[in-house]
């Protein structure tokens, strides 16, 4: 059977039988991959530890007609210790990871990848607020999938910004004649951060208020879960690390 190799990100495992694992991964060059990695729960296992979630590897594998099968495996980054020592850090870990779960294979990218890898190294480096970096990751992937939301003019009808009102289903900011009844105010401080948050611009991501945080992590969340259509089952678990 044919091999290829690739970088990777274990998104998550689940066991098989006595001694092996199923895994999910986000690769580099070759989407999603599912394997199974035999023999790996054994502590005798070579690489067990290095295909943990959160791990990045370079993998060998062959391929199999319906999972692939792992036949080497060496570490590249160990971001899973420093994330798993900090509740903040390892909820939005999985947040993050869910969210390259769940993206279909077509977004699956290898820019899809590097952002991914990216996320979990600041995490595991905790140099900024986690919740922080979960929400820039979160607008980014969405924005390579396709889907970067409107912070400028109106979403809908394309009048010149800046406007008050935010709302996901209309894809960003939208005026007040499109704006349904109860849409969320978008206050002009967390609209900046919005727009900090996808630009990377940290400093200004570092320097926000308390309130302006709270209000774009919920658009975020908002915004993320709209766009895959099926909710963040780890951004519940987030909401207890505010």
């Amino acid at each position: 059977m044919p091999t290829y190799r690739d970088e990777v990100v274990v998104l998550r495992t689940h066991k098989l039988g006595e001694a092996d694992r199923i895994l999910t991964m986000l690769s580099r060059r070759h989407g999603k991959i599912r394997a199974v990695a035999k023999g790996v729960r054994r502590t005798s296992s070579r690489f067990g530890a290095r295909l943990e979630p959160f791990m990045v590897a370079d993998v060998q594998l062959y391929e199999g007609r319906s999972l692939d099968v792992v036949q080497q495996a060496e570490s590249l980054a160990s971001y899973g210790a420093q994330i798993a020592v900090h509740y903040d850090r390892y909820t939005a870990a999985h947040a993050m990871v869910e969210t390259a779960d769940r993206l279909n294979e077509a977004e699956s990218t290898p820019q899809q990848y590097l952002l991914l890898v990216g996320g979990l190294r600041t995490l595991a480096q905790g140099v900024h607020a986690s919740r922080s970096v979960l929400d820039s990751y979160l607008l980014r992937a969405m924005a390579l999938s396709g889907w970067a939301p409107g912070l400028g003019d109106c979403a809908r009808c394309g009048r010149a910004g800046p406007h008050d009102w935010f709302v996901a289903q209309l894809g960003g900011t939208v005026c007040n004649d499109c704006a349904p009844a109860g849409s969320a105010r978008l206050r002009p401080e967390t609209g900046d951060l919005l727009r900090a948050l996808i630009a990377g611009e940290w400093d200004a991501v570092d320097a926000a208020s308390g309130p302006a945080t709270a209000s774009a992590s919920g658009l975020v969340a908002a915004y993320a879960q709209w766009h895959l259509e099926r909710g963040i089952r780890s951004l519940s678990l987030m909401e207890s690390t505010r």
